[in-house]
């Protein structure tokens, strides 16, 4: 059996966060819909998650709001808005959870859109996009990074000159 090619390892995590996404995460959600609607009575679990959009929705223009100030403030004072843009895409992702029925979707939207939780998961996005971004510049120039190596784009050029 041949060595798996690049776009084969790369393709595995993907197949595995699309399992998650689309067979366990609903899942998760249906159960635990129906283990709170058999305490609570369907009716209530219905207002629960109608009350629980209001507030996601309250909290999204809220901090929707406040990310976009700072990001006109970062762009009009001259400075990199890598952080407003970190919580704006972060308050997206959360608004999008929000969207979906279900109280474990909702319970990680809030936990995005909070600005008091929202650091923790702008050190993670930090960390996925470093990451990254360390792969693709491994891959243009030819080598995997190792621990504490940083590459270059073009660190494999060898100087000469051409003579005919």
């Amino acid at each position: 059996m041949s060595a798996p090619t690049p776009t084969r390892r790369r393709r595995r995590p993907l197949l595995w966060i699309a399992f998650v996404a689309f067979i366990v995460v609903p899942l998760v959600e249906i159960y635990v819909l129906v283990q709170v609607g058999q305490v609570i009575g369907a009716w209530w679990t219905i207002a629960l998650l109608v009350a629980d959009s209001l507030l996601g929705s309250w909290l999204i223009k809220r901090e929707g709001g406040r990310a976009w100030r700072a990001l006109r403030s970062a762009l009009d004072s001259g400075r990199m808005p890598a952080t407003e843009l970190a919580d704006g895409a972060l308050i997206l992702i959360g608004g999008t959870l929000m969207l979906t029925p279900g109280f474990v979707s909702d319970l990680l939207g809030i936990a995005l859109i909070l600005p008091f939780t929202r650091p923790v998961f702008r050190r993670v996005l930090a960390r996925v996009v470093a990451r990254r971004l360390d792969g693709a510049v491994a891959a243009r120039v030819g080598a995997r990074p190792g621990p504490g190596t940083t590459t270059r784009p073009g660190d494999d050029v060898v100087r000469g000159e051409v003579i005919d």
